[in-house]
């Protein structure tokens, strides 16, 4: 029997936090454990401390997950609870995905300080993201608008939107209703027109391959629709290696035993895309994936991806 707390690692952000407390709150009370057996062990990660740089000018994805994986691998932690859409899509050895918490709304919000929505903010408005696929989605949208890098915690950036030093910036929606600031949106995106990131909305939790006592607690809190969906997106992004040097946007939807997929990828600029819609098997999520981010690499052609890379 365990005696000693469960060890969860995860960033310090009031995000991050709020989503290891939901994964506590689950365990909790799929096993009828109390609040002490869990000790929630915050780190700081390199993508926390650097925050005057795009990711994809320090290294991409990983920056939010290494410090992490590195006391899980190394058994000082038991789990790690993650954003879903910062993991990188191959992890390290030894690690794996083992649950996904069931997945939040997986809009995008403007948060508009000028004006309510996208399409009315005023000629050479300037919007802060720091999300490359947000910023060629503005662009193909409005390309009169001036986007600028805008990073920090969710608290952090409607600091600076409200300091005036943007019109506009763009957070995930599941972040807002998670932080209980779901209010400060002005707009919700749909995602037939701006398409989330893979992975976007969905909680994460990772672990040591080979590991029962902890593959025991953690699946219960599987929920099985949010996992197919967002495997199939993340087998997406792995097609065309994606990282955050990339604009590439994926959803999947389950439909009982069906799944719906629809992914895009875009230049920087907006200006140029290529899109692809396919349906299959739940059970096929991954090869669904991998084959709709193989066939848009092969239409786009080698070309489109060296222009940006």
């Amino acid at each position: 029997m365990q005696t000693k707390p469960f060890r969860i690692g995860t960033r310090g952000s009031p995000l991050a936090l709020a989503q290891a407390h939901e994964t506590r709150s689950r365990l909790m009370a799929a096993h009828g454990l109390p609040e002490e057996m869990f000790e929630i062990v915050v780190l700081s990660t390199a993508g926390d401390r650097i925050t005057d740089r795009a990711l994809s000018e320090i290294g991409g994805k990983g920056l939010f997950t290494q410090e992490l994986e590195e006391q899980l691998a190394s058994g000082a932690l038991d789990f790690a609870v993650h954003s879903s859409k910062d993991m990188p899509t191959k992890l390290p050895d030894g690690l794996y995905i083992s649950a996904y918490l069931p997945r939040e709304d997986v809009r995008d919000a403007l948060i508009g300080r000028s004006a309510p929505s996208l399409m009315t903010l005023p000629d050479g408005a300037t919007v802060g993201s720091a999300s490359l696929r947000r910023q060629a989605l503005i662009r193909r949208a409005r390309p009169d608008i001036t986007v600028t890098i805008f990073r920090g915690a969710v608290e952090t950036r409607l600091r600076k939107l409200d300091e005036g030093q943007v019109d506009a910036t763009l957070l995930a929606y599941a972040g807002l209703r998670r932080l209980g600031k779901q209010e400060v949106a002005t707009e919700l995106l749909d995602p037939a027109d701006f398409p989330p990131a893979p992975a976007q909305g969905a909680i994460c939790v990772e672990s040591r391959i080979g590991d029962p006592r902890t593959d025991a607690l953690i699946a219960p809190i599987n929920d099985a629709l949010t996992f197919d969906a967002v495997s199939c997106e993340r087998a997406f992004l792995g097609a065309l290696d994606g990282s955050c040097r990339t604009p590439i946007g994926g959803y999947a939807r389950a439909e009982g035993e069906h799944l719906i997929f629809s992914g895009l990828i875009l230049t920087p600029d907006g200006r140029t895309e290529h899109t692809i819609s396919v349906e299959g098997k739940r059970k096929e999520a991954e090869t669904l994936g991998r084959k709709a981010g193989e066939a848009i690499r092969a239409t786009a052609g080698t070309g489109f991806f060296e222009s940006w890379s």
